[in-house]
This record gives C-alpha cells, structure tokens and sequence, in this order.
C-alpha cells in the first residue's frame, strides 16, 4: 500500500509521465528498505551499491560518501553532471539494484580506504557473477589488497509489475542499447577520451550482440518469419 499510494502522489508532478513516476516510487522504497539493525538503508552516507539488468546481469558498481540515496537518485534519474557519464549507463537498462550501506565507516580515519577495499569485494563478486565478466564503469574500480567482509545487502526491483513486460521487451531493449552504443561511440569519436571509456564501449558492443543473438534464436528455433508478425 505504501509503494501504491507514493507513486500515486507523483503522478501529479508537471513533466512526470505515469509511468516514470512509478518508477521513482519504486526506487524511493527501495531506499526507504530498513536494514537489520532498524536504520533505513538508503540513508547510510557510506556505502557500495550495484544495478542490473532486466537478465539479472550486473551492468555498474560504484560507492558513495555522500549517502547511498544521493548516489543512486543521481545515477538513476540522469541527473549526473557529467555527460560521459550520462552516455555509459541507460537507466532504462536498470531493473535491479543492490545496496551495501557500510554504517560502519562512520567517523574511521580509514574510511576512504575501508570504502574502495569493500567496492573492490562487490566488484570481483559481481564480475563472477556476469556471463561478460565485466561491467559498464567507465572508471577502474580500484584494486584493494585489504581484505573486506562484506555486511548483508539489500536488493530490490525498481521496475512496476505492471511495466516489467513491456520494458524487458528484447527488441525494445536491443532498440535503447543500439542507442546507447551510438551515443557512446559518438562521444568517443568526438572527445579524447580514456581507454576505459573504450573498455566500455567494446563490453557495450558485446552485450548488444549478445542480446540480438539471443533474440534471433528464439524466432530461427520456433521457425517464425518475424515478417509474418506485422501481419
């Protein structure tokens, strides 16, 4: 009910279709989630978080000291200053996110060290887990020969039931992926960029030709002429 009546009161906001303020309602309870020790989780200013897709494929790690709710608001709502940045991560891709909130680190005089060994641990973790073994940050995630225990997570899907369907769509997401993959190499051809920059675009350009074959296959193994399909 609470899900329900927030993305209500959003539906209201010039600008903002139905659909996107659904999806913001989403994420506003996933951060809103209360960790094991009673505290809200989206509220630890320290803290590593993840996103993925709609085949439960990591697609970005990054950590945060300015509050796990900040950072990811920003990522996920396209409100990053940088547009490099803007060009790597689609957040139409994102259908899940992941929340590691160091409540810990507070007040360390390592924190900052203590914060890039526990992005290192989520990092290797995920990239075990992505039939890729990679990810799409633009920036190295910095190697940390500290060990770290990593505390319990909390992961939660953003995306509506009732818009699930339609956005995990192959062939819309193979359309948002494509233009992303332009944009990105737009910028590359454009700029002097980084070779992680170009990292990314080559992981992009594999997840694109990943996701195409896949889509092929499912009409070549049930012997459909997609053609046949507009008729």
């Amino acid at each position: 009910m609470a899900a329900k009546s927030k993305a209500l009161s959003l539906r209201n906001v010039p600008g903002v279709t139905n659909d996107v303020a659904a999806i913001r309602a989403q994420i506003r309870v996933a951060l809103e989630a209360v960790g094991p020790n009673g505290k809200i989780v989206g509220n630890s200013k320290w803290g590593v978080f993840c996103f993925y897709d709609y085949d439960g494929e990591p697609i970005y790690v990054g950590q945060t000291n300015e509050s796990l709710r900040v950072r990811i608001r920003r990522h996920l709502t396209n409100h990053r200053t940088d547009a490099v940045a803007m060009n790597v991560l689609d957040p139409f891709e994102v259908k899940e996110i992941e929340m590691w909130p160091l409540w810990d680190l507070a007040d360390r005089d390592d924190s900052l060290e203590l914060l890039n060994a526990a992005e290192y641990a989520v990092y290797k973790k995920v990239l075990d887990e992505s039939m890729f073994r990679a990810v799409l940050n633009e920036k190295d995630v910095a190697v940390s020969r500290r060990p770290f225990k990593l505390p319990r997570s909390h992961r939660a899907c953003i995306i509506p039931g009732h818009l699930i369907e339609e956005r995990s769509h192959p062939d819309t997401r193979i359309a948002r992926r494509a233009t992303t993959l332009a944009a990105l190499a737009k910028v590359i051809c454009e700029r002097k960029v980084s070779l992680g920059l170009r990292r990314t675009l080559q992981v992009q350009s594999k997840r694109l030709e990943w996701l195409a074959s896949e889509r092929y296959k499912q009409f070549s193994a049930a012997k459909i002429n997609p053609a046949d399909e507009e008729e």
